[in-house]
């Protein structure tokens, strides 16, 4: 038997962005169903397998699991388990980016020489901050204790704190208290997020006067450019109800009432809570849920009179005396 003498292959090196680019067509590729050719491919991540929407072929069994391996039943298991850090944050002065020099406890297991040196690193941790780091130190501090107050919620926070990092970093706390300009971020907050909380509540919270924080709120939206729709009477109707204890039969009748006041533009030009209290006190006598306007108007905050005023226009322009008297 003669030798036969194989010829080698000649392989063609292929340079980085050719074999980035051959990678990206070979996705492509798979990306099509080679049953119905259609490109309507998904990937159900509970399964692991790659299934045409079309005819419902399964192209691979066995894709990659990028979900978490490990299982967790309470925070204590979740800060040890998760390899990450926390998110950032405008609450926090330094967003949740900085660390701290040990622990307080450590220091009882150090010698006396070493302990001077931590001593002396801590101070120098806190002299190194500036001026505008410790102003938002002391800022969301209290901006924490007033949430905890009104009870806004979390996202109301992020929102008030992160208005009031632009303002000082623009300048705009400097002469005027810290207190009046977090709190007319915080109304500003409620405001975009349309959750109802009136001038009144946020200055006793701190306490301040309401003129003051008003006029703060004003200087703010100015400056930054925050643009801010008007209150609607309809966001106050389910604070002024849960505390007046009422059903849920007289909320959708006060709000009825306030689309239809709306519509004829009856609510132009006044004030949201007025309107919301007035509407919810013609409810109760529609529902024969009667409260007086007295204690409408503590709810409210306002008036006796106001609420007067604007029951008579809702009535007349409405056409509901009739159904009051029934």
């Amino acid at each position: 038997m003669k030798n036969v003498k194989k010829s080698k292959e000649i392989i063609p090196t292929q340079t980085p962005k050719q074999e980035m680019k051959g990678n990206l067509m070979e996705n492509k590729k798979e990306r099509i169903c080679p049953e119905c050719k259609s490109p309507s491919v998904t990937i159900d991540r509970k399964t692991g397998e790659l299934v045409c929407r079309s005819c419902g072929l399964v192209m691979d069994d066995s894709s990659f699991d990028f979900s978490q391996e490990w299982r967790e039943f309470d925070y204590d298991q979740t800060s040890k388990r998760r390899r990450v850090g926390s998110p950032l944050t405008y609450t926090r002065h330094d967003k949740g980016l900085s660390t701290k020099v040990g622990k307080s406890g450590d220091i009882y297991k150090l010698p006396a020489s070493k302990r001077r040196k931590y001593f002396r690193l801590t101070k120098w941790q806190t002299r190194i901050s500036t001026a505008i780091e410790r102003n938002l130190k002391f800022a969301l501090a209290e901006l924490r204790r007033v949430v905890s107050v009104l009870d806004v919620g979390k996202v109301i926070e992020e929102e008030a704190a992160r208005t009031y990092r632009m303002a000082a970093e623009k300048g705009l706390v400097r002469g005027r208290s810290m207190e009046s300009v977090v709190a007319g971020a915080l109304y500003a907050a409620c405001r975009k997020h349309r959750v109802a909380r009136t001038l009144d509540e946020i200055a006793n919270a701190f306490p301040l006067e309401k003129k003051e924080v008003g006029k703060t709120y004003r200087f703010i939206c100015r400056q930054l450019g925050i643009r801010i729709l008007p209150t609607n009477p309809l966001d106050y109707v389910s604070k002024f109800l849960s505390e007046l204890k009422l059903s849920s039969k007289t909320e959708s009748t006060a709000r009825k009432i306030i689309r239809d006041a709306r519509k004829k533009e009856i609510t132009s030009g006044k004030g949201p809570t007025g309107i919301a209290a007035a509407a919810l006190y013609v409810a109760t006598l529609l529902c024969n849920e009667k409260r007086t306007q007295r204690e409408v108007a503590d709810v409210a905050r306002v008036t006796e009179v106001t609420i007067r005023n604007r029951y008579k226009e809702l009535i007349e322009k409405l056409d509901l005396k009739k159904k009051i008297k029934e």
